[in-house]
């Protein structure tokens, strides 16, 4: 039953971000792993976290989040791990919504691990995450390996600084979300420049006003990724566009990180969510039968390696690395779905294989020239 304050009133979960959280469950079933393997101390950031719940009592992010990882499988394994889940709702009500949820969930009687510690906040999000970061430099102190989640509605309140100073650690990782559909209008209207300037880091969204339709869709798209490249210095960054039922592409999602094992993750998320690769989520097909092949096409990616690797023996380690980075796939289409395939065609052989469509790490695979 949802819980709630008279001066809140909850609102109905769409599609759209019924997708969005599947696409954050399964992200953090892998990343929350992976990172407590050799690190003692976590930081989970939703800096727009809601009132923890919709309308008809589905939960909301923060609520994912904690259950993802309490509910871990492997959960047990982790408890030399410090998990610490910080969650910012400016909006009173919600906070205070929020809040009521979390304490029922740890009233007495109820097993709560002591490696997991909730903070919530009330602020803007400019202000929790400069206040964190000042008393981190008071104490001459660094960030522990922190995935920020950055899920607001609109332009005006995560300026491209804050992301960057948020995200100035090697182990720092983001899902921001992107106004697409409000950006892509406004951008030449002049009436909120300020703010389309702070998000941006740049006036440069300025010359969109100058193009139209899909160019002007995917110039703001770009510039935006450039400047989390540029700005935030993440070499790793994979958007998911998400359209409501009217086919109105309403914003996109940007996940940033450093590390290659983590942009795996999200493509392999994301290509759950999306099966045909498109890297994108539709209202009007929720709820409907996958109506795309369940089989992954990777036509487009045999013919790249083929041209990339022409002439060359290279280990699958480096076949592996340089799908996740250079292309739209993941590593789980590399080796059965593709080389497999390959192989079998005659297109490529190994000399150290022991098991022809088998390769294990060290396998070297040689494409022949152009």
């Amino acid at each position: 039953m949802p819980i709630s304050t008279s001066a809140l009133k909850l609102w109905d979960r769409p599609p759209h971000t019924a997708a969005k959280h599947s696409l954050l469950r399964t992200y953090l079933g892998a990343w929350f792993p992976i990172i407590a393997k050799f690190n003692r101390r976590v930081i989970y950031y939703d800096a727009f976290a809601g009132p923890g719940q919709y309308a008809s009592g589905e939960p909301g992010s923060p609520l994912i989040a904690l259950d993802t990882l309490i509910n871990h499988n492997y959960f047990a394994k982790m408890s030399d791990t410090e998990f610490i889940f910080l969650f910012n709702e400016k909006d009173p009500a919600c906070s205070e919504n929020l809040s009521k949820i979390i304490k029922a969930m740890k009233e007495p009687g109820r097993s709560w691990p002591t490696n997991v510690k909730v903070s919530v906040e009330s602020k803007t999000f400019i202000e929790v995450t400069s206040s964190m970061l000042d008393g981190l430099d008071e104490r001459k102190a660094r960030l522990a390996p922190t995935f920020a989640f950055v899920d607001p509605v609109g332009v005006k309140a995560t300026p491209m600084s804050i992301l960057a100073r948020l995200t100035d650690y090697p182990k720092g990782e983001l899902l921001v979300y992107f106004a697409h559909e409000a950006v892509t209008r406004f951008c030449g209207a002049g009436n909120i420049d300020e703010a389309l300037t702070d998000l941006f880091g740049t006036d440069e969204y300025k010359d969109a006003s100058l193009l139209n339709g899909m160019q002007r869709s995917q110039y703001v798209h770009d510039l935006y990724k450039r400047q989390l490249h540029e700005t935030c210095k993440f070499p790793y960054i994979q958007s998911f566009a998400m359209y409501d039922h009217r086919g109105k592409r309403l914003y996109d999602l940007f996940y940033c990180t450093r590390e290659l094992i983590g942009l795996d993750r999200m493509k392999g998320a994301m290509w759950k969510i999306a099966p045909s690769g498109d890297f994108s989520f539709r209202d009007r097909f929720a709820n409907q039968e996958v109506i795309f092949s369940q089989s992954i096409d990777t036509n487009p990616l045999q013919i790249h390696l083929l041209q990339h690797f022409a002439g060359q023996a290279v280990t699958i380690e480096a076949i592996v690395d340089h799908v996740i980075a250079a292309t739209p796939y993941a590593s789980s289409h590399v080796k059965r779905s593709t080389l497999a395939k390959m192989q079998t065609a005659g297109q490529i052989t190994s000399p150290n294989q022991k098991k022809k469509n088998s390769y294990p790490d060290g396998t070297i695979v040689v494409f022949p020239p152009t």
